[in-house]
């Protein structure tokens, strides 16, 4: 039975972590817009040498995270203060393309790639290359996700492991099935060696990594041609080409995490599923596709809000990640620890659970005192695959580490709890789902591309959810160039994405696009303008956290203004002489728009021109319902101050947010973005300030056997802010069985017990387990595991250790070795700690596409 929810913005922020630091921070002054006048991107500053141009003051914070050896030289010095993260993340992607006839790649045998999980030794890349800053990873699901609590028995029970032993074996059997030949410890098809082109990235130790990996490959009997690239060159190597062309058989890839995710619905469809446009033929027309119908239907339902509760959505996110591990097209290496710099005088720093200062709020809060600028140091500012367009670009994080900065979201993700919220745009959520319906009215439109024209949806229709949006701080304020934003901006974004879908013309220049779009854009129900400034949207989707609707709902980013947009279409679609997407630029030998490059830029600007002479606008865009959004004059003036705009500035990128892009300059590696101060602006310092994010640890696990036959219980001590919760898993690590898992008994919101019956531990073999630990909290987005090693046997051990309501009290144990913990990840303010297989259990504190 459908439940009628209103979701308003004051019960969001009663969801909200209330930070202590909070009120320590005293921002430097009222006025609209940022904390500092100005802020400079410096590229060009390798990882290794940054250590050095912060200690020279040539940078004030290094966005690109350090090296280890560059973080370990840093940590300490009362000079600077290094911010740790688990703000990305590696994985190695492989071309499954089948071979030309007469020939064979190994990696189109969905054996072979799997085999390939045994031979990454991801505990000497985590200990031996990132020397403990990273934690292992065998799926998507990063150790430190929330989303691990519903798939860590998976992991387990996988018992993916280095063994190249056992990957040899499999590789093998398939290889000798499709009739390879292994000679002198060389695998050859019809007499000829099989060679992997190996893309490897040398920027950081994703070098390391390649050599390492590419080695185990060499002993496997392949023949390895190792291509070492920078990022721009790679990234236009895989994932521009069609994978039939064997341009490359395996990348070290490297993928930026600038934000805290309760429930992620993105990320598994982005690394798993086909049909999002990320797994190898990128859905580009022309291009050998891999594909996987089942793991398609199943990202699907996820992204599009198709299951019944919090327990269903769990099992199809459980179901997804199995399928996407035994396929292993990606195998995923490690979530890295990044370590950020800034320097020790540094003020208003409030930074990302997960992304750390890859955050929305960081660099509008941060200044230093008695200045009015800052830098910031970063590997590149531009490359060749650095693009700036909001239809098909912004996909490195050297872009949006400068764009987060110069544009508004709607709505946008709490930093510490990862669920979505307002940010520029109130709403308000009215649902019926899973099961019921609300009506939409016959009045609502959606926009209709082949007659080119917002169309009724007549008498009928309904829809699972409906979001009333208010864009009243957009409406109320202005561009960068000083026009109004207005009503005409949020409807050219909504029709924008629509044409480009459902358009035939305009869906196969821009075909890839097009074909993600659809299953989305397929659920939108109507749209209907209630007034000046609020939007209903109704839209076939649910969530049991309503804010995850508003922001499915919330289909136009209003990240530029129409007029810009309207000149790119034009420049696309009409004119044929730019490309939104990589895969159309290479398919239609035009260049990938990117309104920072003064050519494209300049284009803009000439045809904004043409349409001023010849008194042209989209008309029929902005009839809506009966409303007319925009006039003639309108246009003219918006097209006047977009030319003035790019006369002054060089380039064409005109937001909203809190700075504006004054000066980007490609050649030089170098960026400049000055603050936006017009008394409109909705925001001034201190209203984005959160803070660092709090922490969560399991401080202490008391237990050490499991008598067979008997009852067994552990007593277990979590720290962390909210509600707290631990689940465990008990697992054979010889077989990787699972042999329980559940949630601990809760003694206190800091105390646990997990209680083992006899009619479990009657079946136990004697021998070593594991039981690993995972705690939680309502109020971050964010899981500390831990483990430990426990013996089972049929002697009793007698313990006095009892659970008060105040903690754990430990009394005397007969033959009680010292507790042995084979891992511990958690957060500790903010800094990740990762407790190696110690006996005594001592731990060491360490802790988009890249």
């Amino acid at each position: 039975m459908g439940v009628r929810q209103k979701l308003v913005l004051a019960l969001l922020l009663a969801l909200l972590v209330v930070n202590p630091v909070f009120a320590k921070y005293q921002p430097p002054h009222s006025r609209p817009g940022p904390a500092a006048d100005r802020i400079i991107f410096k590229g060009g500053v390798p990882v290794d040498v940054a250590p050095s141009v912060l200690e020279n003051k040539g940078i004030d914070l290094y966005l690109s995270g350090l090296n280890v050896v560059g973080a370990k030289e840093l940590l300490g010095r009362p000079d600077v203060k290094v911010l740790e993260a688990p703000a990305s993340s590696i994985s190695i992607v492989l071309n499954p393309a089948p071979a030309p006839s007469g020939g064979l790649n190994p990696f189109s045998l969905r054996e072979v790639r799997f085999a390939m999980q045994y031979v990454v030794n991801r505990d000497f890349i985590v200990s031996g290359i990132y020397k403990g800053l990273a934690a292992p990873m065998v799926t998507h699901v990063s150790p430190f996700d929330y989303d691990y609590l519903a798939v860590s028995d998976i992991v387990r029970e996988a018992n993916v492991r280095y063994d190249p032993d056992l990957a040899k074996t499999l590789v093998e059997g398939a290889m000798t099935g499709e009739g390879a030949t292994l000679r002198d410890g060389v695998w050859t098809f019809n007499g000829n060696p099989i060679t992997l082109k190996f893309i490897i990235r040398v920027e950081d130790e994703r070098r390391d990594v390649g050599d390492l990996v590419a080695s185990e490959l060499t002993k496997l009997g392949f023949t390895v041609d190792r291509v070492f690239q920078t990022f721009g060159p790679a990234i236009s190597t895989v994932y521009s080409t069609d994978p039939a062309l064997f341009d490359w058989n395996l990348y070290t890839e490297g993928w930026g995490r600038g934000g805290a995710e309760r429930y992620d619905f993105g990320t598994v469809n982005q690394m798993c599923a086909p049909w999002l446009g990320n797994m190898p033929g990128w859905k580009e027309v022309g291009f050998w596709q891999y594909e996987n119908p089942t793991i398609d239907q199943i990202g699907q339902r996820i992204f599009t809000g198709n299951f019944s509760g919090a327990d269903e959505r769990n099992q199809l996110y459980r179901e997804a990640t199995s399928m996407c591990l035994q396929e292993s097209v990606r195998l995923w290496v490690a979530t890295l620890v990044n370590s950020f710099p800034a320097t020790s005088s540094m003020q208003g720093l409030s930074t990302d659970l997960v992304g750390g200062p890859l955050s929305l709020p960081t660099l509008r809060e941060a200044y230093i005192a008695d200045r009015t600028d800052l830098t910031v140091g970063s590997v590149w500012v531009w490359t060749a695959q650095t693009i700036w367009n909001p239809v098909g670009g912004f996909t490195d994080v050297y872009s949006i580490n400068i764009w987060r900065n110069l544009f508004d979201p709607p709505t946008w993700r709490h930093p510490f709890t990862g669920l979505p919220q307002p940010f520029r745009a109130e709403y308000a959520v009215e649902t019926e789902g899973p099961q019921g319906k609300v009506s939409v009215p016959a009045d609502a439109v959606l926009w209709d591309a082949k007659g080119g024209q917002w169309k009724s949806v007549g008498q009928g229709i309904d829809a699972t959810s409906k979001v009333t949006f208010n864009y009243k701080d957009y409406f109320s304020s202005k561009w960068h160039d000083g026009q109004p934003i207005s009503m005409a901006d949020l409807f050219y974004g909504i029709y924008q994405s629509f044409d480009l879908t459902y358009s035939p013309d305009k869906s196969k220049v821009e075909f890839a696009i097009a074909t993600v779009n659809r299953p989305y854009l397929d659920t939108f129900r109507g749209f209907r303008i209630i007034n000046d400034t609020s939007v209903d949207v109704y839209v076939n989707f649910w969530h049991f956290v309503p804010g995850y609707i508003a922001e499915y709902a919330s289909v136009s980013s209003m990240s530029m203004p129409w007029e810009v947009l309207y000149a790119t279409d034009n420049l696309v679609f009409d004119q044929r002489r730019l490309a939104y997407s990589n895969t159309a630029s290479a398919r239609f030998g035009v260049d990938w728009l990117s309104l920072v490059e003064a050519n494209h830029a300049r284009l803009a600007s000439f045809t904004l021109n043409q349409f001023l002479g010849q008194n042209t606008f989209p008309q029929n865009v902005f009839t809506v319902g009966g409303k007319v959004l925009a006039s003639a004059e309108d246009a003219a003036n918006r097209y006047r101050a977009a030319m003035s705009w790019f006369e002054g500035h060089g380039h064409m990128v005109i937001s909203n947010g809190p700075f504006e892009l004054a000066k980007f300059d490609a050649p030089s590696q170098f960026a400049e973005i000055d603050a936006f101060r017009d008394a409109t602006y909705p925001f001034k310092p201190g209203d984005l300030f959160y803070g660092e994010p709090p922490s969560i640890d399991i401080t202490n696990v008391q237990g050490d056997f499991i008598t067979i036959g008997k009852d067994t219980t552990f007593n277990v001590q979590v720290r962390g802010p909210g509600i707290l919760d631990l689940s465990y898993v008990l697992y054979d690590p010889a077989s990787g069985a699972v042999i329980q898992k559940g949630d601990a008994q809760r003694v206190s919101n800091s105390s646990f017990v997990i209680a083992l019956p006899s009619e479990l531990t009657s079946k136990i073999e004697p021998g070593s387990y594991q039981l690993v630990l995972t705690a939680s909290s309502d109020s971050i987005s964010i899981v500390a595991e831990r483990g430990k090693l426990v013996e089972a046997s049929t002697t009793a051990v007698t313990t006095t250790s009892v659970v008060t309501s105040g903690g754990v009290t430990s009394g005397a144990a007969s033959e009680q070795p010292q507790e042995q913990d084979f891992t511990s990840i958690f957060l500790v303010g903010g800094v990740v700690a990762v407790g190696a297989a110690i006996a005594g259990a001592i731990f060491i504190r360490r802790r988009g596409k890249r």
